[in-house]
């Protein structure tokens, strides 16, 4: 893979971690636009949630995220 920053060869794979309450331990993507519910957190009943992947340039530091399997 190819930085699409920098063009260093080379990145790193790792993730992004969700250390939140109730947390799975890895970030989720969640479709469509951030709304807020009644208490401020974010509304996502029902919506498509995929895991994200992330890759490090190890030249610049740029990181790629993926939204890869659903989760």
């Amino acid at each position: 893979m190819r930085c699409t920053y920098c063009g260093g060869v080379g990145l790193e794979p790792g993730f992004v971690e969700d250390a939140g309450e109730g947390a799975r331990g890895y970030a989720r993507w969640i479709a469509g636009p951030l709304e807020r519910g009644l208490f401020g957190g974010a509304k996502r009943l029902g919506r498509p949630r995929r895991r994200i992947e992330a890759y490090r340039c190890p030249h610049c530091g740029h990181l790629e995220l993926f939204a890869t399997e659903s989760v």
